[in-house]
């Protein structure tokens, strides 16, 4: 059998300068977001103000899930073993997981607590509040701005900016609530931007929280078809007369990865073939780790009543 495994086409240069920068990006915006914390919540419990409250309550949600991501990046360094044959890259796709569920935990705790200042107008100093919350948004800008400058392909990375996103609309909601209270002394108007803040979150976290399971459940990348690139195979690689068993996933939602069975014609180099499949993934697909086996005839997993490149459920896999 021709050899199967390719690893020439992976970009692990690349990949390693973006883990090595992100790494550090998300431990600044860790360290600035648990450090303007603390005084949040103390502006918070001074003033009255629930939308401070709830924005430091973000803050400390964010700055352990930014913890976490941080040490996710700092486990995908570390290389395969025996029994993680593929490295701890996923970590990162958990971790992005995880803080989708904590956005929705910490979202609807505000609005229980929004509704309770509601029906129960509390006092708020809109000074104060005003002052605190100016500086929590420049704290947050600049954790948003080292946060964006790096792999926004990587879910690890989305979700951390989403968590800085969040602190950011929450700081902007308690300075034009501080204005509005200081300007017309109307309270309710702290609780009910605090639920707008989170509603316009748990969008966007509910859109990671999709792309993550996708991710952790081995879906097909969203911008690649499988069936189209089975046929592209078999029309422009010479000698392949069907492609099937053909899996397509990723592994954290930036490296792409494929198997797949090439049924070929009979007196055709195997190995050329495999080659060719290999380079033509790479470069028309971005699928730059391809395990392919070659086939003469009947398949050798035709007895397990296996479907074909037209069946959606992968029934199996080869790893390497």
């Amino acid at each position: 059998m021709a050899d199967t495994h390719d690893h020439g086409g992976h970009d692990h240069g690349a990949g390693h300068v973006h883990g090595s920068t992100d790494k550090r990006r998300v431990l600044i915006a860790a360290g600035l977001t648990a450090g303007f914390m603390v005084a949040e919540a103390l502006g918070g419990f001074f003033t009255g103000s629930l939308a401070l409250l709830a924005d430091a309550g973000h803050m400390l949600a964010d700055a352990i899930a930014l913890g976490l991501a941080w040490y996710a990046f700092h486990l995908a360094g570390r290389p395969a073993t025996g029994r993680l044959t593929y490295g701890f890259g996923r970590v990162k796709t958990l971790v992005a997981y995880t803080n989708g569920i904590a956005i929705f935990v910490i979202a609807l705790w505000i609005v229980y607590e929004a509704w309770g200042r509601l029906l129960t107008p509390a006092p708020v100093l809109g000074g104060p509040m005003l002052v605190v919350a100016i500086l929590g948004l420049l704290v947050n800008i600049g954790s948003f701005l080292v946060l964006h400058g790096g792999d926004r392909e990587s879910l690890n990375m989305r979700g951390a900016i989403l968590h800085v996103l969040g602190d950011l609309l929450g700081s902007a909601a308690a300075i034009v609530a501080a204005i509005v209270i200081l300007a017309t002394g109307w309270t309710p108007i702290d609780p009910i931007l605090s639920v707008l803040v989170s509603l316009l979150i748990l969008s966007t976290a509910w859109s990671l929280m999709r792309a993550a399971a996708h991710v952790l459940l081995e879906g097909v990348p969203p911008s690649l078809d499988r069936d189209l690139i089975a046929a592209d195979i078999q029309n422009a690689v010479k000698g392949v007369r069907e492609v099937h068993h053909m899996h397509i996933w990723s592994l954290d939602g930036a490296s792409t990865m494929a198997t797949l069975h090439a049924c070929l014609d009979e007196g055709v180099d195997a190995h050329q073939a495999v080659s060719t499949i290999k380079k033509r993934l790479a470069s028309e697909h971005g699928i730059s780790h391809a395990t392919v086996e070659p086939e003469f005839g009947q398949c050798a997993d035709e007895s397990d009543d296996h479907g074909h490149a037209h069946d959606a459920a992968p029934h199996h896999r080869h790893y390497h």
